[in-house]
């Protein structure tokens, strides 16, 4: 039978969602305190479900097992908290895509797909983080939100320069690279919507498929179909 759909998920309706098991908990900094590490666990998981605005910070401390106003002993706010979130997300993923083993490779080829892989399968790995930092933006603040925009331009110049770089060398075809960028880029971040490590597919499996896929995009010309055909209406005139 469907699980039915409810408004609003409570802590006790989280506990044990194969939906939300990732691994998350290790991207927090060893620096941050034990209690803050679970805090920002718990509140991937409220924001990944509930959405931010929807999630309380009675929620975030009971999951932990603290009282609500516990949560400020250790933030300054809600928002605080999930711009933690997001920030590191967002850094440890370009830290993946900038890592010197992969940045060392010369092979347009090989290195546009080792990337990709890389890109992909981290965000496999911590879908549930990933997820609250691709589509909880809206709940940052002006400062927050900029500072989070300078780590995916950053990320963003990474792509379209494996991109670039591979159409320069005659290795890709004459593609607009922003374009194909742009829609790798998506092939890595879109499976946070649905994926689950108790799936088919393992990370790296993902990475491998979502690599090919990319290859094919880069090295595939531009095709003149003409205009598309319209299908003429059924409506009676």
């Amino acid at each position: 039978m469907a699980k039915k759909r409810q408004a609003r998920f409570t802590t006790e309706d989280l506990e044990g969602l194969p939906e939300l098991e990732d691994e998350s908990p290790m991207l927090w900094d060893e620096s941050r305190g034990e209690v803050q590490r679970r805090l920002l666990t718990a509140a991937v998981r409220c924001f990944a479900s509930n959405g931010f605005h929807a999630t309380t910070t009675r929620d975030i401390s009971g999951a932990v097992g603290l009282s609500p106003a516990a949560l400020y002993v250790h933030f300054p706010s809600k928002e605080d908290v999930l711009f933690e979130i997001i920030r590191t997300a967002h850094a440890r993923a370009l830290a993946a895509v900038t890592d010197p083993a992969l940045t060392g490779i010369e092979d347009p080829v090989r290195h546009l797909w080792a990337l990709v892989a890389r890109y992909t399968e981290w965000h496999a790995r911590y879908h549930v983080a990933a997820r609250v930092s691709q589509y909880e933006l809206a709940g940052l603040s002006p400062e927050h939100y900029e500072q989070i925009l300078e780590t995916r331009h950053r990320t963003n110049v990474v792509f379209r320069s494996a991109v670039e770089r591979g159409v320069t060398t005659g290795a890709f075809a004459e593609v607009d690279v922003k374009r194909v960028a742009r829609a790798i880029l998506s092939l890595g971040i879109d499976l946070v919507r649905w994926y689950r490590r108790d799936g088919s597919d393992s990370p790296e499996q993902l990475g491998e498929f979502t690599a090919q896929l990319a290859l094919k995009m880069a090295m595939t010309p531009d095709l003149d179909l003409g205009p598309a055909p319209r299908p003429e209406s059924t409506l009676a005139s």
